[in-house]
């Protein structure tokens, strides 16, 4: 059983292919992944970085992205704005969207590591304060991290997946790999 422990830049797709009528100009895993046999355990979007999971076991993939086993997704999360305790609370307790109460996130305010820089970089504007959260999830809607930091008031300006369950990208470059045991 082969486990690809890969850390996705911004802007490539989490998928070998691309369809697209842009496939000539954008990246995607085969850009970075050489190893054939090999599928992404869940996604992660184009707009996002960081840690995605790839194998060559249906199983192992399975119980990865499957929201069943609630397995435990660490995100670190740049919003806008100075989030606020009240704003901390909610997402503590769940977030209502519009396809339901989310489950409940731990979260921590102003923690962030020592991150490589994004190209390009994000928005900043100077008139508008941003700051850091650490928040862990165990379910995988569509874009559910951007929707609940937005539901609080606090819109995502950069969205780094930094541990599932186990695994994690600490120490691994920026667009590198490494094998890891299942």
């Amino acid at each position: 059983m082969t486990l690809i422990i890969f850390n996705k830049p911004y802007d490539v797709l989490s998928q070998f292919t691309d369809r697209a009528a842009a496939a000539a100009t954008r990246r995607t895993l085969s850009d970075f992944i050489t190893m054939p046999g090999v599928y992404p355990a869940g996604r992660l979007d184009l707009d996002s970085e960081g840690l995605l999971l790839l194998t060559d076991d249906g199983r192992l993939q399975a119980r990865i992205a499957d929201p069943e086993f609630k397995m435990p997704k660490t995100y670190f999360v740049q919003v806008e704005g100075d989030v606020a305790e009240a704003a901390l609370v909610t997402l503590r307790n769940g977030v209502l969207l519009k396809d339901g109460l989310t489950r409940p996130a731990e979260v921590e305010r102003n923690v962030a590591p020592d991150l490589w820089p994004r190209d390009p970089p994000i928005r900043v504007r100077k008139s508008v304060a941003d700051c850091w959260l650490k928040l862990t999830i165990r379910e995988g809607r569509n874009r559910q991290v951007r929707r609940m930091t937005a539901a609080v008031g606090h819109p995502t300006l950069r969205l780094v997946r930094w541990r599932i369950g186990t695994w994690t990208i600490d120490g691994i470059p920026l667009g590198g790999w490494q094998c890891h045991p299942a």
